[in-house]
């Protein structure tokens, strides 16, 4: 098994099926990622030795999903200079607007990445960390690219569906 240069961590495992968005993602561009939950909240001793020691097995980017007040990525952010991506979990009646806010707004100093909320976020969280992972790796930096034009060819395949279409 590869070792993985991603990590995908979340607050809890009920945010297991948006999170896996983001590995899905992943394995389309051939990384080798590691998924696990921890908590800003419940545990905070492991979430500073998880972040603390990331980069020291071989992570280059870390993906934290929570919900709620959110804190996980910017407490990971607090105790790493590694890039991290947040992704708020749409868990509360607040339908993650409390998590995109409390994901977002971190103090000037400790960047943390926000992308949308739940699985289209998830997804975009995976995508991003390809990209940072492709500044230095020729690989999936082509894969990228092939995944742009595979876009952009929906794009056009839609496009002609539409007008023939309405032409007829």
């Amino acid at each position: 098994m590869p070792q993985p240069v991603v990590s995908i961590v979340m607050g809890s495992d009920s945010d297991l099926e948006v999170m896996r968005e983001a590995g899905k993602a992943l394995e389309d561009f051939g990384i080798a990622y590691e998924i696990d939950v921890t908590s800003a909240h419940r545990s905070p001793d492991r979430t500073a030795e998880y972040a603390r020691e990331a980069a020291g097995r071989g992570i280059r980017v870390i993906i934290a999903g929570a919900g709620g007040a959110a804190h996980l990525a910017g407490v990971i952010a607090a105790h790493t200079t590694l890039p991290v991506i947040g992704v708020p979990i749409p868990s509360t009646s607040l339908q993650g607007m409390d998590s995109l806010l409390a994901t977002v707004q971190m103090p000037a100093g400790i960047p943390v990445a926000t992308v949308a909320i739940g699985k289209p976020g998830a997804t975009n969280a995976g995508i991003l960390a390809a990209q940072i992972v492709a500044m230095a790796d020729r690989a999936v930096a082509e894969k990228l690219v092939a995944h742009k034009r595979k876009l952009a060819r929906g794009v056009e395949e839609k496009s002609a569906k539409l007008r023939a279409s309405l032409a007829s």
